[in-house]
């Protein structure tokens, strides 16, 4: 398994830029679009195009710039309240998911707002048709406890990123599609902690995370 330090911060780069591909593609067509507009009509449908595919862009790279990142610092806690803006923000206002929100504590290590933060990215993209996202963080006897519950008509979890999370991938399988997943299970288990997932199921996911305090 190529999972190196190098190895990984090269996979995890190759991740962000294939998730900002569509919203920064969206902003060089639009872009394109506008040059030769003269429809004041259209040329306002290319102006919120742009608004629409930068607000994306900037969001998504604000989540992963903590998500994945050092943002910070590596030893500072976060405020739950940016985690979860973050998350909206992913979420979007189209209604698809509804966010369930139980945080405790004013503030988090940034070692725990990363596992949820991968966590909920994992859980929100198996919700193919839409449904709910439960989060849940706080302070228990073995440590800080984080769950994700991803609910819906059809719940869609890669292979390769489970047998990520629960540790069974296979060697040389890890990718730029699963290396997020392997990063949370590690940042787990380097904190005095452990991460586990429900069995398989087409209608709900659960993911928890124990990180010492």
């Amino acid at each position: 398994m190529a999972n190196s330090e190098v190895d990984l911060a090269s996979l995890l780069c190759s991740k962000i830029c294939h998730d900002l591909l569509s919203p920064v593609g969206a902003l060089n067509n639009g872009l394109e679009l506008l040059e030769g507009e003269t429809d004041p009509v259209m040329r306002d449908r290319c102006m919120d195009l742009l608004a629409d595919s930068a607000r994306v862009s900037a969001d998504k790279l604000k989540y992963f710039r903590l998500a994945f990142g050092a943002a910070g610092g590596f030893g500072d806690n976060v405020d739950p309240a940016e985690a979860r803006q973050l998350i909206e923000s992913l979420l979007g206002d189209s209604g698809k998911i509804t966010l369930g929100w139980a945080v405790q504590g004013e503030a988090l290590p940034k070692k725990a707002i990363k596992i949820l933060l991968n966590l909920a990215l994992i859980a929100k993209e198996s919700l193919v048709r839409g449904g709910r996202l439960d989060v849940g963080a706080e302070q228990g006897d073995l440590g800080i406890e984080v769950v994700i519950r991803a609910e819906g008509t059809k719940i869609a979890l890669d292979e390769g990123i489970r047998t990520a999370l629960d540790g069974t991938i296979a060697a040389g399988d890890l990718s730029a599609r699963t290396a997020g997943a392997w990063m949370t299970r590690e940042l787990a288990l380097k904190n005095g902690g452990d991460l586990r997932i429900s069995p398989a199921s087409t209608t709900e996911l659960l993911l928890g995370a124990i990180v010492t305090a």
